[in-house]
């Protein structure tokens, strides 16, 4: 299989789908990135446009899947590949996929705002060594995103976790 390495900014479009594949879980939804140029007279039109499945494996599942859902702005980076199957009625199809690397919320476009903190506050090495013992801190960021509507009058505060 070709494997060709992307980023896409898009747009979610589809209600994430959450599921086991064997022994692994899956977390896909399909992703929109589209484009628009301005015209002689100064007007904008719209441009070419890109949609891909993204499959996100592994540690993305819990932060994508806690974080971000279906009208979310997003950056996507990982792995195009074209996947080829039968639908059910015997016809050859095709569709564009990525494997994830990296889901992120597009910051362009929303704001984030953490609600934990991303570096502790220092503590006494006596006091550290101490509490090392009793929690382990796996580096995972809760916050919120807020999408700002299209009138730029308001905002929607979407949650994000991980």
């Amino acid at each position: 299989m070709f494997e060709t390495p992307i980023t896409v900014v898009g747009t979610i479009v589809t209600q994430p789908d959450r599921r086991w594949v064997g022994d692994q879980e899956l977390f896909k939804f399909r992703v929109a990135s589209n484009s628009r140029r301005r015209t002689a007279d100064g007007t904008w039109e719209p441009g070419n446009s890109l949609y891909a499945t993204v499959n996100c494996w592994g540690r993305l599942v819990t932060g994508v899947g806690a974080g971000l859902g279906k009208g979310d702005p997003v950056i996507v980076v990982g792995y195009l590949y074209t996947s080829e199957y039968e639908d059910r009625d015997g016809n050859r199809r095709s569709s564009l996929e990525i494997r994830a690397t990296s889901v992120g919320p597009d910051l362009a476009r929303c704001i984030i705002r953490i609600e934990s903190r991303r570096y502790p506050e220092p503590v006494p090495a006596a006091v550290a060594v101490a509490s090392e013992a009793d929690s382990v801190d796996d580096g995972d960021v809760v916050g919120d995103v807020v999408d700002e509507d299209a009138s730029g009058s308001g905002a929607e505060e979407l949650s994000l976790s991980a």
